[in-house]
């Protein structure tokens, strides 16, 4: 097994490959003046079962297209050279959002993502926690393993809940399979009854409407559950109705944590007494906590390695 990395996704590959005890292999990425740039593979991966590690999402240095481009770029020369099999390791898929038409012409840039990672080779994608896993596993021919958050999460979740009276809930009803198998595996973790509700949100144009509740969060501590945290604003909106129906506190947990513009509001709001995300992407915000998702990475990359994941 190799293991390479693109430098910005150190931050998970240098753990995940400790985790693993093999060392990264190394990789020249050099930037040319003109804006280009070569990535090549400074050992032989002919012959070799090679996984890809790389995140992505957008930062100010690389925008999400220029990782999706680098990604592609570096499987190709993998392929290339002789690599037997790829598997490409991205815990934030970009573009799993965008999985169906609402409008007249509407891109479905999630099944066009798919089409070019597989075109340049790709056997096999792990993900973690995708906006929607049907969507996801439709869009890829390729072998698709996907993580849900409740791996990386149920642990370090449950071990700070003690005895108060526990509700986990979606903040709109895209999400309610999500939170229901989070609050399936966090009901059986601590071995008591575990509520769930769920918030009647819509958005079109994007403003969101509805705002009901269903189920009963009353005195409930309430884990509000969600793929993403970009701007917030579904987040506050749901802690807010938790809140008007007497919920003792909310703790947001989110598979991944972009906290794009706006994302303040959440923070400064007092709605929400924590906010839990992955390492997927990187934590610039001091009050976040980070439950990391390289053990249950290195696990699953432990048994594709040893074809016990086939």
């Amino acid at each position: 097994m190799l293991l390479f990395a693109l430098p910005e996704a150190r931050h998970l590959a240098d753990p995940l490959a400790r985790a693993l005890a093999i060392a990264l292999a190394p990789l020249e990425d050099r930037a040319f003046e003109d804006g280009e740039g070569k990535l090549r593979p400074l050992t032989s991966v002919r012959g070799h079962d090679v996984f890809v590690i790389q995140s992505l999402h957008s930062r100010a240095d690389l925008s999400v297209n220029d990782r999706l481009c680098r990604l592609l770029f570096l499987m190709g020369v993998l392929r290339d050279h002789g690599a037997a099999r790829i598997t490409v390791v991205t815990p934030y898929l970009c573009y799993s959002r965008k999985d169906r038409r609402t409008k007249p012409r509407d891109p479905l840039t999630l099944r066009y993502v798919a089409q070019l990672i597989e075109a340049l080779g790709c056997d096999r994608i792990v993900t973690l926690e995708v906006h929607n896993l049907m969507a996801f596993q439709n869009a890829f021919r390729c072998q698709t393993i996907h993580l849900d958050m409740a791996t990386v999460f149920e642990k370090a979740v449950a071990t700070t809940l003690a005895d108060k009276p526990v509700c986990v809930l979606s903040p709109d009803p895209g999400g309610i399979k999500r939170a229901q198998l989070f609050r399936e595996a966090l009901e059986a973790r601590l071995d008591r009854p575990v509520g769930f509700a769920f918030v009647d949100k819509r958005r079109t144009a994007g403003v969101q409407t509805g705002g009901a509740l269903s189920g009963d969060v009353a005195g409930a501590r309430v884990l509000i559950v969600d793929d993403i945290i970009a701007s917030g604003g579904t987040i506050l909106a749901a802690a807010r109705t938790c809140h008007a129906h007497q919920a003792a506190d909310c703790i947001a947990i989110a598979a991944h944590g972009l906290f794009t513009s706006g994302a303040d509001a959440l923070f400064q709001s007092g709605e929400v007494s924590r906010i839990l995300v992955s390492d997927s992407v990187p934590a610039q915000q001091a009050q976040i906590e980070v439950v990391s998702a390289v053990p249950a990475l290195a696990t699953t990359i432990r048994r594709l390695a040893n074809r016990s994941g086939q």
